[in-house]
């Protein structure tokens, strides 16, 4: 298929893999509430430890190394280079080889130091079987890349959705016939992180089927890698796809640093273990709640990167600032309504979800998260796309630190409340310095004051308009059962979000031109005029 580097095709293949994108993030973010009714509190806790060595071969195979392979290939096919592409393949699916087989072996068999330094000896064998995921890491990045490289992102998109549709039922399945026939939490622990490996090699079948499909030829194995320039093409996959994966695994690292100490560090502070674990997993609660509001805040605003590369490349200032201001607004005003809007129906929302209230107040705090991490994902999607890889990372990394130092010293005083805590300020000091580096590149700040005002105005209408909701949803219904409590989370949040709407139209804060770019934009616009 001939390649077209035409931005009417950039932006239908950006919109296909955000749509792959979308889909997958919500399945990942909405099983984990059956599961969690499945396995219980404790349950939930054994995954959650596991579960981030899964999200970091999830990220390598998806955000980094299929990027750089794809970006590589691209610039050959521009130059109709056929020998040079299979050069990149050759050698991408060797370093790839190389790179699953070394985190299979460095997880496998340091499963036992893991699962001590968690505090919990009986995650070994858990650790172990997640490992084997890296193992399939060429397959899926080598076809991932090589389509992506030809302008065709459709066989990327269906084996994310299929993959994670394959590992979801595969978690649901496994761990309700598990707990039904009495093996223990860690058993089903074990089937649920199965799905991974069965996600996985459907993913590769998906990918296989396009290369049957299309008869395309590709060149993985590891002859003829005699001649290949591997130095040159290993430092890109090395370099800028560890640094774009890093950013992409921003959510995934700060469960990793909680999964290595919040339970030791309960045990430590005097708590049982059993008590611990099942802290542990209602802290873990909140995973859904900020993977759920980070998507809808990210996946409008992320759309705009690939038109600000585009205008970037292109000399276009005018244009690109118009673009960054646009996601900043969007990345901005959609992770604070998400973040307000669910501190103020955090306690009907857990009951709805997870059957009671238990850690509302933990929760609560960790939903700041989300506003920060929107931000975070926002600004790191647009330094890359204006060739500035390495400083999201960096900033992530320094976040990382003075998050892991953060829980030693507040786990043990406050408890779960002390690691959601140390999330949020870690989260914000990385906002902070992404920041500080967008205004320091262009000399300018992208959001004035007047937008501050109206979003800082609105926060403080929902907030009213829902606690006196609130206050009368109580006194009609004293102790509302679980139906009842999912009767008033989602009825607040349709009011809450069409107040906060309403009052940022009222604002003015956006442009007729920005509304229409928005999904339903020609009706916000109307909406906005009329307000006017």
């Amino acid at each position: 298929m001939p390649y077209k580097n035409t931005s009417a095709k950039l932006m239908k293949g950006t919109l296909v893999l955000t749509a792959a994108a979308l889909i997958t993030k919500i399945l990942s973010a909405v099983y984990r509430v059956p599961f969690q009714n499945i396995v219980g509190d404790i349950g939930f806790y054994i995954y959650q430890q596991v579960y981030p060595f899964y999200g970091i071969a999830l990220a390598l195979s998806t955000y980094g190394f299929p990027v750089i392979i794809s970006k590589m290939i691209a610039e050959r096919q521009e130059e109709k280079n056929e020998q040079e592409i299979q050069a990149v393949l050759r050698s991408s699916f060797l370093f790839l080889t190389l790179t699953g087989m070394i985190w299979f072996l460095l997880i496998y068999f340091g499963s036992e130091s893991i699962a001590s330094r968690m505090g919990d000896p009986q995650l070994k064998e858990l650790i172990q079987l997640i490992s084997v995921t890296f193992l399939l890491l060429p397959f899926i990045s080598g076809l991932r890349g090589f389509y992506q490289g030809k302008g065709d992102m459709i066989p990327t998109a269906y084996s994310q959705v299929g993959e994670q549709f394959i590992r979801v039922a595969t978690i649901l399945v496994f761990s309700a016939v598990l707990v039904a026939n009495g093996y223990s939490l860690y058993m089903a622990g074990a089937g649920a992180l199965f799905g991974s490996i069965t996600g996985g090699l459907v993913c590769i079948i998906i990918l296989i089927t396009f290369v049957w499909r299309d008869r395309s030829h590709l060149p993985l194995s590891f002859s003829k890698l005699r001649g290949i320039d591997h130095k040159e093409i290993w430092a890109r996959l090395l370099k800028h796809g560890t640094a774009i994966c890093i950013s992409g695994m921003l959510l995934v690292l700060l469960q990793l640093i909680d999964a290595l100490n919040v339970y030791s560090l309960l045990v430590q502070s005097g708590i049982s273990q059993e008590e611990s674990k099942q802290l542990k997993g209602i802290y873990d609660r909140g995973q859904p709640f900020i993977q759920l509001g980070t998507v809808v805040s990210t996946s409008l605003s992320l759309t705009l990167v690939p038109l600000i590369t585009s205008a970037f490349r292109k000399g276009e200032s005018a244009e690109m600032n118009d673009k960054i201001r646009l996601a900043l607004k969007i990345g901005s005003l959609a992770g604070f309504a998400a973040s307000l809007g669910l501190i103020n129906i955090i306690e009907p929302t857990n009951t709805m979800l997870f059957q009671n209230s238990l850690g509302s107040d933990v929760i609560a705090v960790f939903c700041l998260s989300i506003l920060f991490s929107s931000i975070i994902l926002t600004i790191s999607g647009i330094l890359q796309g204006l060739q500035l890889i390495y400083f999201p990372a960096i900033a992530i990394l320094g976040g990382l630190v003075i998050k892991y130092f953060l829980n030693i010293l507040l786990v043990t005083q406050y408890g779960t409340m002390g690691s959601s805590i140390s999330t949020v300020i870690a989260l914000g000091t990385i906002t902070a310095i992404l920041i500080f580096r967008l205004k320091k590149q262009f000399n300018a700040s992208f959001l004035k004051p007047h937008f501050y005002f109206v979003t800082g105005f609105a926060g403080i209408g929902m907030t009213v308009v829902l606690q006196v909701y609130s206050y009368l949803f109580s006194a009609l219904i004293e102790n509302p059962s679980r139906i009842m409590a999912a009767a008033e989370s989602l009825s607040s949040a349709a009011i809450g979000a069409a107040v906060f709407i309403l009052m940022i139209l009222k604002g003015s804060i956006f442009s007729s031109e920005e509304l229409e770019q928005l999904p339903g934009g020609d009706k916000l616009s109307s909406l906005s005029e009329r307000f006017k």
